[in-house]
């Protein structure tokens, strides 16, 4: 079964996880995406447990089902390879900054030329039309521009989620924006430039929350949507941690009858949804009391048998052997040639007739570099020269 982007060539210049983020969510749909790397590697090759150098964790989750060339773009041989791929190629993806890539002359303008089809999709730290637009941008920094770490700060010291939240949803949007591109040009033939700034699409992400009294002008209130800043979440039994999620009068209601507490919803501040969300602290603060008489399976076979929605809070470990996932096949066993058995995340969605998958490992060094220099006609003698000189590196078949 092919994917829905069976046929597509995509040309991969990123590193650390925005980008690949991106290219690995395409070539899971079937795309054939040639990272093109720098004779050192990718930055996060060596990024968690590893069998071997360069092929740590992180790389192996985020770099599957792509092919590795490694070039010195700054060789004449090398650029002229990127050049000729580039020409061949339908998306163009890469995450360093404008400046950088005008001065290794690929820029949109500098390349469109060569290819005037091509969806060219650049992942910045901050938007062009900013005053900012040159600055560096790393996961930790755009949790902290975008306000994240202050939000964790409403009740506690400030501190970043503990997930690369910003590279990885920047990624996924610039996944998204490409396959948007791609059905642009099969409707009208025209390729076009995306910019993808990790900034202004984190602080979308949180401000589609905590607008709030800003949403009006002038300002009815303030930011801050206060039941999701609240402590209270979620909540401790005497084992553990749960989560309890009740919205509507009516389940609240069962939801203290159940706890054997109906008085509670004749509070006139927990009423009604308004008032709930003035006096959520308050309100948190009777249902963690309750909760901390029992244990977490206690509550949970109470409130499912009440059709309640609630759910144990999991670990990372307990993932592994999670009932569901196990039974649905989300996590795949694959044997990579040169790192052995590897655990891999399966993809979640399900497609009746085009489902995505990883397509292969992900590559080692150059594992690719003599086969795509191949198939874009360079000669066995101008392979050769370029391996000699360096220009291209990596494993010769």
């Amino acid at each position: 079964m092919s994917g829905p982007l069976h046929g597509v060539r995509v040309l991969d210049l990123t590193t650390a996880l925005s980008g690949p983020v991106c290219t690995c969510i395409l070539g899971d749909m079937g795309a054939d995406v040639i990272k093109v790397e720098s004779p050192y590697g990718d930055s996060i090759r060596d990024l968690g447990p590893a069998r071997h150098s360069g092929m740590g964790s992180m790389f192996l989750h985020t770099n599957r089902s792509k092919r590795s060339v490694a070039l010195d773009l700054k060789s004449p041989e090398g650029k002229e390879a990127f050049l000729r791929a580039l020409k061949k190629t339908d998306v163009f993806v890469c995450n360093i900054r404008p400046r950088a890539m005008t001065k290794l002359g690929l820029s949109y303008e500098q390349v469109v030329t060569r290819n005037p089809d091509l969806i060219y999709l650049n992942i910045v730290g901050y938007s062009s039309e900013g005053p900012y637009n040159e600055k560096p941008a790393y996961d930790d920094l755009i949790q902290a521009a975008a306000g994240i770490a202050s939000l964790k700060a409403e009740n506690d010291p400030a501190r970043y989620a503990p997930i690369a939240l910003a590279d990885r949803v920047t990624g996924i949007l610039a996944a998204n924006a490409v396959l948007g591109a791609l059905y642009h040009r099969s409707t009208t033939g025209k390729g076009q430039h995306i910019e993808v700034p990790m900034f202004e699409s984190i602080v979308s992400l949180v401000l589609s929350d905590h607008m709030q009294g800003m949403t009006f002008e002038p300002p009815i209130g303030t930011p801050i949507f206060h039941r999701y800043a609240s402590i209270r979440r979620p909540f401790r039994t005497t084992d553990g941690y749960m989560c309890m999620m009740v919205l509507t009068d009516r389940q609240w209601q069962k939801f203290f009858e159940t706890a054997g507490r109906p008085e509670i919803m004749q509070d006139s501040r927990f009423s009604s949804l308004a008032n709930r969300s003035i006096h959520i602290d308050e309100l948190y603060a009777i249902v963690s009391e309750i909760f901390s008489t029992n244990s977490t399976l206690h509550w949970i076979q109470l409130l499912e048998a009440a059709d309640i929605p609630v759910a144990k809070i999991e670990t990372m470990e307990s993932l592994f052997t999670h009932p569901h996932l196990m039974k649905s096949g989300f996590f795949k066993t694959i044997e990579h040639p040169s790192e052995g058995t590897i655990r891999s995340l399966g993809v979640s969605s399900k497609w009746s007739a085009t489902q995505p998958e990883p397509t292969r490992p992900a590559p080692r060094l150059g594992e690719h570099t003599d086969e795509v220099l191949s198939e874009l006609g360079f000669s066995e003698e101008r392979i050769q020269a370029m391996f000699a000189s360096n220009a291209a590196i990596g494993e010769r078949k």
